[in-house]
């Protein structure tokens, strides 16, 4: 049985209206776990036009996770070299970093936090 271009066409489109409604609901999902843990851990809002700030705000969240379980749920660091990484990537608010990074392994978060530049560090808040 042979499939008219017509229905593959139909066909095609709903699956592909119904994958975009699904990655939708999943980056929603995505967006809310990273905006909550922001907060649960005091990271300061990222800095970057407004069109990146959401996919900076899960990329920091994705690479501090993955980071946190491979060096101290699966590794040997104890909480205090935890808390020194989560002090250095509070400091990282340019969006567009975070979004550069997220392809790293969690592994390799110190040392790229260790290498950011300047134009990566937001200012410093004194009042924190």
């Amino acid at each position: 049985m042979q499939i008219s271009s017509d229905c593959w066409r139909a066909a095609r489109d709903a699956d592909s209206a119904s994958k975009e409604q699904w990655l939708a609901g999943k980056r929603a999902q995505e967006q809310q776990a990273a905006v909550e843990w922001a907060e649960k851990f005091d990271m300061p809002p990222l800095e970057g036009p407004e069109k990146v700030l959401d996919w900076g705000v899960r990329s920091r969240h994705q690479l501090m996770a993955a980071a946190h379980t491979v060096l101290v749920v699966e590794g040997a660091w104890d909480e205090a070299d935890w808390a020194e990484v989560e002090e250095k990537a509070r400091a990282i608010s340019r969006a567009g970093w975070w979004i550069d990074q997220r392809g790293a392994e969690g592994s390799d978060l110190p040392e790229l936090l260790d290498a950011a530049g300047e134009d990566d560090r937001g200012t410093e808040n004194p009042f924190r």
